[in-house]
């Protein structure tokens, strides 16, 4: 069996994230869960600004590139440069391209092909995996 080495800069026992996120921010970012559909504040934001790591504060999506794409989750067609990673997600029956924190290893949602242009990408986060900075 490989063990797979964790090589994100933050990195913290299941206790310590406990402690600093709440029962749904641990869920998905922690537990690669998902939130409900049209359930986050984030999914209606439209103020300049900046979409960070709910549990590290990494910079991921500068509001500008946020889309209406009807899918109930706030998304994205770009993120910014090195701020999330991705892999293969294999669960629920099909085959996804999971996003992550670059920095922490959180679970942020999922990236699919049918964004808008310039990119094509749908960057589809969770937005209790987010934290919200308005551009003063």
């Amino acid at each position: 069996m490989t063990r797979k080495v964790d090589t994100h800069t933050v990195q913290k026992s299941d206790v310590e994230w406990r402690k600093e996120l709440d029962p749904m921010q641990h869920h998905v970012l922690r537990d690669h869960g998902t939130e409900r559909p049209f359930s986050s504040p984030l999914n209606n934001e439209k103020r300049a600004g900046t979409f960070h790591c709910a549990g590290c504060g990494q910079p991921l999506f500068d509001a500008a590139t946020k889309y209406e794409s009807g899918s109930g989750w706030p998304s994205f067609w770009q993120p910014m440069s090195g701020a999330v990673g991705t892999s293969s997600d294999a669960s629920h029956f099909m085959t996804r391209t999971e996003v992550h924190c670059a920095k922490c290893g959180g679970h942020l949602g999922h990236v699919f092909p049918d964004g808008p242009k310039p990119t094509g990408q749908r960057y589809c986060m969770n937005g209790a995996a987010l934290k919200f900075d308005e551009k003063k």
